[in-house]
């Protein structure tokens, strides 16, 4: 006797429900407003910035036995590019944004509409520093190239890296994510 002798079809038809029940509960939307956030959407807010919503990577600076970690906004698609770090007010001392390059080239930044000073780091193919634009002028439109081709460029608040001791030729450590944005 099984435990669905009681119901009013044999548990053989129940069997040969479940693929419709299983798929109909794949189906059921879940975190509704009135639904408790899911340890998924916890972990997903956790890696995203507060402010601009971009994803959070870490990223480390090696200046000799020195190893700078800094929780770095990803700007990885043309528009969070253009937009950078422009109108925000502040930036810890712990915290960065980095453009990568799929493709490495040479690459030219501005300060416009950005009201804080920053230090530009430009990462060349090898993955180490190639050079650095200091303590940026907020808002200036002058340009900021690379030295060569880069394959990202890294940003931090102004002075840190002379604070720190990171300097052209130490190594920048991080991962992307594995599909680049269209």
């Amino acid at each position: 006797m099984t435990m669905f002798n009681h119901l009013p079809f044999k548990s053989g038809a129940l069997l040969g429900l479940m693929p419709a029940v299983l798929l109909a509960a794949a189906c059921t939307p879940v975190g509704a407003a009135e639904d408790p956030p899911t340890t998924s959407t916890v972990e997903e807010t956790a890696t995203k910035h507060p402010i601009s919503g971009l994803e959070i990577i870490d990223v480390t600076i090696v200046s000799g036995e020195a190893r700078h970690t800094f929780k770095t906004e990803l700007a990885d698609t043309g528009e969070a590019q253009t937009r950078g770090l422009m109108f925000r007010t502040e930036l810890a001392d712990d915290e960065a944004m980095i453009f990568p390059s799929y493709v490495p080239q040479a690459r030219s930044f501005w300060m416009r509409n950005t009201p804080i000073s920053l230090d530009i780091i430009f990462v060349g193919t090898d993955g180490t520093i190639s050079n650095i634009a200091e303590r940026t002028e907020p808002y200036s439109l002058d340009s900021l190239p690379s030295k060569g081709l880069a394959s990202a460029v890294f940003e931090i608040r102004g002075g840190l890296s002379e604070e720190l001791g990171i300097e052209p030729g130490d190594a920048v450590e991080y991962d992307l994510p594995e599909n680049p944005p269209e």
